[in-house]
């Protein structure tokens, strides 16, 4: 009896060095493992907007789009919480809901940005095809080519690699002034951050038109283990480019009434396409979302 007793507490304490082991190896693995912080910035007005701000593993800081100018406060919160240099700063495209809280800061603060890879037309193509969002195109060209960052603005050809860190960015889709349809998202600066076997695609306003462009250009570099949905989650990439993205993790950039396509007069009240794009999200199989209504939120990815 005493022999059974002494087996099974030496049973027990195998056990729990075992379990003591494999959390310490777990540890281990996490504190010695590289990885990227990316954080979704949440909607300050109750605009759409979106902004990404992305920390790599040595503390270079990269900022995607940023926001609308109400949006501005956050994004500076988030820029000095990392040291206040923007090591990379990535425009999508010239709308306010993107890049108004990029111009107000470039105007107003002192905060350190060494590079701006953005890709834009000539103003008067924006004024012929785009009136009505003219004047912000014309006060963020205004702003690259005369304020204090014109000598570190970069403008990209495509298949343009650029590293970061340990970070492969490369630049899958630039502005296309051939596409007049949806004319200022079809611009949307497409780019692929490669980080050892893990992969995030940026789409900006990705419209139909530049979606079947991306597939017949670019089909061998899109898959990607993360997405941002492209025009806050609703009437902008199509399903077949998602398809070839085959994403783990979804980022969208999409505020609550625009989650839920609500016009104010409740659920699936509106025009908007977004519940479409839900579901086709959750017929590819993903399985994690990040949502803009859900206010800032930050993902580890280690890789």
């Amino acid at each position: 009896m005493e022999k059974i007793k002494n087996s099974k507490l030496l049973f027990i304490i195998l056990i729990f060095v075992f379990i003591i082991l494999i959390c310490f190896v777990t540890l281990f693995q996490n504190t010695t493992q590289k990885y990227i912080e990316i954080t979704q910035l949440g909607n300050i007005s109750s605009r759409q907007m979106m902004g990404y701000v992305i920390k790599t593993n040595n503390n270079n800081l990269i900022v995607i789009d940023g926001g609308t100018k109400e949006d501005t406060d956050n994004l500076i919160e988030n820029i000095l919480n990392n040291g206040r240099i923007v090591d990379y700063w990535f425009i999508t495209h010239a709308h306010d809901d993107h890049a108004g809280a990029f111009v107000k800061i470039i105007k107003e603060t002192d905060i350190t940005v060494k590079n701006v890879v953005i890709s834009l037309n000539q103003y008067e193509w924006y004024e012929e095809n785009e009136p009505l969002r003219s004047e912000f195109s014309k006060e963020l060209i205004d702003l690259i080519h005369n304020s204090r960052i014109k000598n570190v603005v970069y403008e990209p050809n495509v298949n343009d690699k650029i590293q970061i860190d340990d970070i492969d960015v490369e630049i899958l889709g630039i502005r296309n002034p051939e596409i007049i349809e949806n004319p200022g998202n079809e611009q949307s600066m497409v780019i692929k951050f490669k980080m050892g076997e893990k992969s995030l695609l940026i789409l900006g306003d990705t419209g139909v038109k530049s979606s079947e462009k991306l597939i017949n250009n670019q089909k061998e570099k899109l898959k990607s283990n993360i997405v941002q949905m492209s025009h806050h989650g609703q009437n902008g990439a199509t399903k077949e480019l998602y398809e070839q993205i085959q994403p783990e993790i979804c980022l969208w950039p999409t505020p609550e009434w625009l989650w839920n396509n609500d016009s104010g007069e409740g659920y699936n009240s509106g025009s908007w396409k977004t519940l479409e794009t839900r579901e086709w999200i959750k017929e590819i199989g993903v399985l994690e979302n990040y949502i803009e209504k859900d206010g800032n939120q930050t993902i580890n990815i280690y890789y």
